[in-house]
């Protein structure tokens, strides 16, 4: 359970260096689009690539995530 926290501190540290983000809006970020349960349900795999892969796989997710949402709404 400690190497999945930490690795869920590390992604978030990763997204929130990469977009110039503070720790609060890179937080908001991971709550709105559930990217912590997403590492936790890939922790597996996802633990096995760099930050560079991380950060571009979870932007990603949060664009799937975004397209779904707009989806939703029409």
């Amino acid at each position: 359970m400690e190497k999945l926290l930490a690795f869920k501190v590390f992604c978030l540290e990763s997204y929130k260096a990469a977009h110039s983000l503070s720790g609060k809006a890179a937080l908001d970020v991971f709550l709105k689009y559930k990217v912590f349960d997403y590492i936790g349900s890939c922790y597996d795999v996802l633990h096995t690539f760099g930050r560079l892969y991380l950060v571009g796989d979870i932007d990603e997710f949060i664009s799937c995530r975004d397209n779904i949402e707009e989806k939703e709404l029409f």
